[in-house]
């Protein structure tokens, strides 16, 4: 019997590893069955978010405002970039609500270990995701945006080309032009562009060219000449009335 024995224990071995392969890929396969079969959120309870990077563009601060997603318990976001080395890095995090409607996470683009930072130089873009769930963890809904992380240009791009801005002069403080997902205030009449938002290490004082007619002013979507925006902010267009 003995002599089997080496025999009985590899062949438990591979039945134990073939297990686990089979319940890893079960499980990834219900994440991606879960992530598209979750319901689309109404564009009312969407959350405004943004992403602002840090003056040596290190960090990026995310601030997610008036979530009001019915049911939600608990939010999870990922943000996703990619190196200059062509190298994709995450930065994940679960956050209980707890009836908050409000949060602002800084989010490193490197690594900490006992004290000591890496930053990941070169990054220019990614994707940051949000999903919502009930108390039992069942996902209520997920959005998801891509980002355009830029530095020293005139010309502030989309990643789906859809939104531009150009600025009055080049700069070299870091932007990030990215959905918005909700919106900062209501708007009178269907959006058919947008929300896009534009957030800078700078502030928002700089003027420019948007191909969008529509800027939050704080106050109101005030709607702008020619395109011409006195400052950075939140952009969208409107569908046509007639």
């Amino acid at each position: 019997m003995k002599k089997y024995l080496p025999v009985l224990l590899f062949i438990l071995g591979l039945l134990v590893v073939v297990a686990a392969f089979f319940v890893v890929k079960s499980r990834k396969s219900s994440g991606i069955i879960e992530d598209e079969s979750v319901p689309e959120i109404p564009l009312g309870e969407r959350p405004y978010t943004s992403l602002t990077p840090t003056a040596d563009g290190h960090y990026l601060k995310l601030e997610i405002k008036g979530i009001k997603v019915s049911g939600a318990e608990s939010l999870d976001y990922e943000l996703l970039y990619e190196t200059k080395d062509e190298v994709t890095q995450g930065v994940p995090g679960s956050i209980m609500l707890s009836g908050k409607t409000s949060i602002d996470r800084e989010l490193l683009l490197g690594s900490e270990s006992s004290g000591k930072f890496r930053y990941d130089e070169g990054v220019t873009e990614g994707k940051l995701t949000l999903r919502f769930r009930n108390g039992g963890g069942k996902l209520l809904g997920k959005l998801s945006t891509d980002f355009h992380l830029q530095t020293d240009t005139k010309s502030l791009l989309s990643l789906d080309g859809k939104f531009s801005f150009d600025l009055d002069k080049a700069s070299d403080e870091f932007f990030i032009v990215m959905s918005t997902f909700g919106l900062p205030g209501e708007v009178a009449g269907d959006i058919s562009d947008g929300p896009y938002g534009i957030f800078s290490s700078g502030g928002d004082d700089f003027g420019g060219i948007v191909n969008m007619a529509r800027m939050w002013d704080g106050s109101s979507w005030g709607e702008l000449s020619g395109g011409k925006a006195s400052g950075l902010g939140v952009f969208v267009n409107l569908a046509s009335t007639n």
